[in-house]
């Protein structure tokens, strides 16, 4: 074939679930497993936005729940973007994921904007109940046009 490759969307969804470890390793991982999967099927959601959203959901789940058992990252791609989700084992929502933000994070504090990024740069954000604890998932769309480098 002469000239560029144009994207063309996969017509069906392709999906990984990979346990991580429970501590600040699984971040890097994650990652690094989504920019892959991303890769793999030349998937045309932003890839640098799913990376440093999933980083947020991954650091969240091995900061704010105990140990009790590894955490779950699930990818989904879709014709219309992408979903990602962590799986963890504490049921409790994350904090102001879905509310309204009442007051601002402190600009001296390292924390805090998690939660924030994932709602500024997804096309939708939620969690939901699962039977071990709970699922916190983001989407991000397809971006028409978007090209891979050559």
């Amino acid at each position: 074939m002469n000239g560029l490759a144009l994207y063309q969307r996969p017509a069906e969804p392709a999906s990984w679930r990979i346990p991580l470890p429970h501590t600040a390793a699984a971040v890097p991982v994650a990652r690094a497993l989504v920019r892959t999967a991303l890769a793999e099927v030349e998937h045309a959601a932003d890839p640098d936005t799913a990376e440093l959203l999933t980083a947020e959901l991954v650091a969240n789940a091995v900061e704010h729940t105990d140990g009790r058992g590894p955490i779950e990252l699930v990818v989904e791609l879709l014709p219309s973007g992408c979903q990602v989700e962590v799986h963890d084992p504490d049921p409790a929502p994350p904090g102001h994921l879905t509310r309204p933000v009442i007051e601002e994070p402190d600009p001296w504090q390292e924390g805090g904007r998690g939660l924030l990024l994932i709602r500024a740069l997804s096309s939708s954000c939620g969690h939901r109940p699962t039977p071990s604890g709970k699922a916190v998932w983001f989407r991000l769309p397809a971006i028409p046009g978007q090209r891979r480098p050559a």
